[in-house]
This record gives C-alpha cells, structure tokens and sequence, in this order.
C-alpha cells in the first residue's frame, strides 16, 4: 500500500491496524476500530490510558501514514486560548508604527493595516484551521487533563466548528477539517460536554503477547528468550506496588539499553543495574532492589519463560 495516498474513507478496519503495523505501531481491533471510525466520521479521538501506553504516538503515527501534517498543542496549567490561537506579533506592529512615524506616513491608515494575517502569529489551533495542505492536518491536543477547565470549555466551539473570530479580521473557517486527537493521562476528569464531542479509547497496559509483538517489532534483532523474559519481567512488575507502573515506552527505553549492552539474556545483576530505564523515582528503584534481595521478586524464577509462551 503507497502510504502517501492513503484515503481514510477507503480503508477497513483491517487496514488501519495494517498501515499502523507498517510504521511499527501494534494495535489491537479495538483501537483500530475507533482509529477508522474517527477518520471517517471525522469525529476526534479522545485517548486516555497511563502514561506511556502509546496514546501520543497514534497521531504522530497516522500523521505520516496519511501524508499530513502534525500539528501538536501541549497543554499545561494556565494555558489560555491566546496561546492556543494566534498572538498578534507587536514587535513587528512596532516597527511598522515607527517606520511610518519616520516616514510622517497616515497614522489611521497604518492602525489597520498592522491588524491583517500579515501581523498574526498563528498558534497551534489557528494553524490547524488555516491549513491549506493537500490533505488535512492531524491536530495532536495532547494531555488535555492537565489544562484548566476553562481551557478545555473553550475547546467546545473549536472542536464543534473549527471556525474561529479574530474582532480584527473576521471569522476564519478551517478548509479542511483536521484529523483531530486529544490525550489524557486522567490526572483529572474530562468534562462530560468535551466527551460528548469526540469518540473514545481507553488504551490499557498491554498483555504479554502484545507487548512481545510491540518489542519485536521496534527490535527483530533481540533474540526472542530474552524479548520473553522483558515481557514477563514488565508483567509482574506492573501488578506490585510502585509509585509509578511502566508503560509501553519504559520497556522500549529498557530494551534499547540492553541491546546496547550487548545483553542477550537477563539476571539479576542485569535487570537492577537497568532500572533506571524503566523507573524514575527513587522510592521505587529502593523498592525493587529491596524486594530482589529479599527474594520476594524471584528473578530467576520469573524470568524462566516457557517457550510456549509465544508461538
């Protein structure tokens, strides 16, 4: 399939998680489901699931597989629909002003030509609106939890239109309709009227046979026994109590350290020498190596995976 030419309204459900798979990114049916229905409904996506279960990486994925450009808004607390939209450049307004000052230029003349597109700096929202690419771009609105609810009430018009006033200039429509995602890590609840307007997936950790294939995938070149052993290492972990269960990117962080260790199979030396890869507070690196001295984690015991594991 030439991914450049990709139609979304043309593919199936089949071929969604097939031209993801392409890019190295293994999904289930389900996730490849509402991928598809929200490409063709041209609904957003609301992604919540922990940190680093791959809700980012779809849209960067997609992204490239539809040939269109991402277009990405990284929300934090106090972030406001100026800094979503657009910022008038006044430096530029500024120099302008002077220049005709100098000039001895029609100063009511100058006041209305400094407020065009000319003087606008776009913003990641005004950006995805004003797109005039040969195909839609895909508006990445990642971690939405962590903006502040008026931010995300501001978000209802955006997403329900994608049309936005600039008092200045006018009333701004997008030409084509982004392909839209939002992330959440749920730090907080989304308002039920944002949910309302999107569709919606709740990504889990994966289970062993899917995290075996998402590591084979990004690295044919760890042999499988040790690609095992990471699974069920992150299975277990995943299941006791540390202040910070690893994702999906903790485990490629922790294999592409063991491959550049040259490591073919896994001990304990090994494992709690790498832990840095896969955690990141300090309460938790204390808590593993306490219960690998202790022998409640039994390394050597779990990390003797059958072969039938995996076909």
């Amino acid at each position: 399939m030439n991914e450049a030419s990709v139609n979304p309204k043309e593919l199936t459900i089949e071929q969604v998680q097939e031209i993801l798979r392409s890019q190295q990114y293994v999904c289930d049916r389900s996730l490849a489901t509402v991928v598809y229905l929200s490409l063709v409904m041209g609904k957003p996506l609301l992604l919540e699931g922990e940190a680093g279960v791959g809700k980012t990486e779809i849209a960067k994925v997609l992204s490239k597989v539809l040939d269109a450009k991402l277009i990405r808004l990284q929300c934090y607390e106090g972030l406001d629909a100026n800094t979503a939209l657009y910022e008038w450049n006044y430096p530029k307004q500024m120099l302008r002003i002077k220049l005709e000052e100098v000039e001895k230029g029609d100063r009511q003349t100058v006041e209305s030509e400094i407020f065009t597109q000319e003087y606008l700096t776009k913003r990641p929202l005004l950006e995805a609106i004003q797109s005039d690419g040969a195909n839609p771009p895909v508006l990445l609105i990642d971690e939405i939890d962590r903006a502040d609810v008026e931010f995300e009430a501001f978000l209802l018009e955006v997403l329900s239109d994608f049309q936005i006033t600039i008092p200045e200039i006018g009333t701004i429509q997008a030409k084509h309709r982004p392909y839209v995602f939002l992330t959440s890590n749920r730090t907080r609840e989304i308002h039920d009227a944002l949910k309302r307007r999107c569709l919606y997936h709740w990504i889990e950790y994966p289970t062993f046979e899917k995290e075996y294939e998402i590591i084979t995938t990004k690295f044919p070149q760890v042999e499988g026994n040790m690609a095992k052993q990471i699974c069920a290492f992150m299975q277990r972990v995943r299941e006791m109590n540390f202040y910070k269960r690893p994702g999906v990117a903790e485990t490629l962080d922790w294999v592409s350290a063991l491959v550049a260790l040259n490591r073919r199979s896994l001990d304990d030396k090994a494992v709690v020498e790498t832990m840095g890869c896969v955690f990141k507070y300090r309460e938790d690196l204390h808590h593993l190596r306490e219960q690998v001295e202790g022998k409640q984690l039994n390394l050597e015991a779990l990390l003797r995976v059958s072969p039938e594991l995996v076909s």
